[in-house]
C-alpha cells in the first residue's frame, strides 16, 4: 500500500510541476528513450561486426583463392565490416593490374588508396549514434539541474505570501524540482556507460580493420610484384 501511494505522489509531484520543470522533464524522457534505441543498435551492429570480422578472417587465412572469395560476395547485400575493405582493395588492384603499361607501384597505391577510404566508411558506420550518447551524457545532468533549479526558485518564491513556513510548506516544491534532477541522472548514466563500452569496442574493431589493410597491402604487394 505505501509503495502504490509512494507512487501516487511521485506521479502527482510531476503533474503539479510547473510548466517549465514539465517540459524539462519531457525532454529528458525523450532523450532518455532515443538513447536507449542507439544504445541496443548499436549493441547489434558491433555484435554483428564482432561476428563477421571473426568468419572472414578464418575464411581469408584458410588460403582459399582471393578471386575465388572475392566472388563469393558478388550479389550480396549484406556485406559489412571488413569484407568491404577486402573488396574494395582487390577490385581496385585487380582492375588497374588488368590495365597495361601501369606500374606496380600505382597498382598498389590505388589499391590503398581505395581501402583507406572503406576504412573511413567503416568507421563512420561504427561511430554512428556515439557523439549523440556522448551529448545526452553530459548535457542532461545540467539540463536536470536548470529543472531543479527553476522549480526551486518557485518554491522559495511562493513562501513570500506564506505567514508561517514549515517543512511541510517547502517540500512538495523541492521535491518536484529535484525529480528534474533525478531524470536527469537516469538519462545520463545509462548513456555515459553505452557510450564508453561502444566507443572501445569501435576503436577495437577499427584497429584489426587497419591491422588487416596492412597486412592484405602486403599479400597484393607480393603478387604485383611477382611477375
Amino acid at each position: 500500500m505505501s509503495e502504490t501511494e509512494n507512487t501516487l505522489s511521485i506521479w502527482s509531484l510531476i503533474a503539479e510541476a510547473s510548466f517549465l520543470v514539465q517540459m524539462v522533464m519531457l525532454i529528458l524522457l525523450m532523450a532518455s528513450v532515443v538513447s536507449w534505441i542507439m544504445i541496443f543498435q548499436r549493441g547489434i551492429y558491433h555484435r554483428k561486426a564482432t561476428a563477421a570480422l571473426s568468419s572472414f578472417e578464418k575464411q581469408f587465412w584458410s588460403g582459399i583463392d582471393l578471386n575465388q572469395l572475392f566472388r563469393q560476395g558478388n550479389g550480396r547485400t549484406d556485406i559489412e565490416g571488413i569484407e568491404n575493405i577486402f573488396r574494395a582493395g582487390f577490385k581496385e588492384f585487380t582492375r588497374l593490374r588488368q590495365q597495361t603499361g601501369v606500374d606496380p607501384d600505382a597498382v598498389m597505391e590505388g589499391s590503398q588508396r581505395a581501402m583507406r577510404v572503406a576504412l573511413a566508411r567503416e568507421g563512420e558506420k561504427l561511430e554512428t549514434g556515439l557523439p549523440f550518447l556522448a551529448s545526452v551524457a553530459s548535457v542532461s545532468p545540467y539540463i536536470g539541474l536548470f529543472g531543479t533549479v527553476w522549480g526551486i526558485m518557485n518554491s522559495f518564491r511562493g513562501l513570500a505570501n506564506v505567514h508561517q513556513t514549515t517543512l511541510a510548506t517547502v517540500a512538495p516544491g523541492i521535491s518536484e524540482a529535484l525529480i528534474a534532477t533525478a531524470i536527469g541522472l537516469f538519462a545520463a548514466i545509462p548513456a555515459v556507460l553505452a557510450y564508453n563500452r561502444y566507443s572501445a569496442r569501435a576503436e577495437a574493431l577499427m584497429n584489426n580493420y587497419q591491422t588487416f589493410a596492412e597486412e592484405f597491402s602486403a599479400i597484393l604487394h607480393r603478387q604485383v610484384h611477382s611477375k
